[in-house]
């Protein structure tokens, strides 16, 4: 007998995210569509998807790659923090301007389990910075590109930072500026972890 076909991999829905995280990213999926009066068939034709895959999404079937986020993003017209983070409770912060070390929306994604937490009070302004933690042996895949400037500090460890064909390596205390449409990454060859200050000066307030 023949051997048995194996499945080929669908490459819009990835390990990326934690279990957990991968239920609150669908539980929030289905409220942006819902608020937005459309239907699974119409989103997943708008993102240039599968239905399939946003319904495995919402119901925290399957965990969704950076790149399906982004084309969902969007067609649903709003920024990737949008998945992560909450809605504004006034009662518990008033002030606009500020964001709380325990209000941090964190984005915890790849193998390697790499680690975005927003520091920015809000996720929609031009202006965003976050911290990345990259333990040993992590690199940032599928760094968004857009209009605009990147730049950063390192507050601890050490990371190779690529952009375009260009690689610096970075300690504790380096920072760095760069356009943001220029390709680039962001990874941890040592065995301690490192931890960076993230800068983005976007035009696209949907990145």
């Amino acid at each position: 007998m023949p051997p048995t076909a194996k499945p080929t991999p669908n490459s819009d829905l990835e390990a990326e995210f934690p279990d957990d995280q991968s239920r609150d990213i669908g539980q929030r999926l289905r409220s942006l569509r819902t608020e937005r009066k459309l239907t699974i068939a119409e989103l997943a034709a708008k993102a240039g998807v599968s239905s399939g895959i946003i319904s495995q999404i919402e119901r925290g079937a399957s965990s969704p790659s950076i790149n399906t986020l982004v084309k969902i993003r969007t067609a649903l017209g709003v920024n990737l923090w949008q998945f992560f983070e909450d809605a504004p409770n006034p009662s518990v912060e008033k002030l606009h301007f500020v964001r709380r070390k325990d209000n941090r929306p964190r984005i915890v994604a790849g193998k390697m389990h790499l680690t975005k937490e927003l520091l920015s009070p809000s996720s929609s302004e031009n202006l965003r910075f976050m911290i990345l933690t990259l333990p040993p042996g992590a690199e940032s895949e599928e760094m968004l590109s857009g209009p605009g400037d990147k730049g950063g500090y390192v507050m601890s460890g050490r990371v190779e930072l690529t952009v375009g064909d260009e690689v610096a390596e970075l300690s504790e205390g380096d920072s760095f500026q760069f356009k943001s449409t220029l390709p680039h990454k962001l990874e941890n060859r040592h065995g301690v972890e490192a931890k960076v200050i993230w800068i983005i000066n976007i035009q696209d307030k949907h990145l």
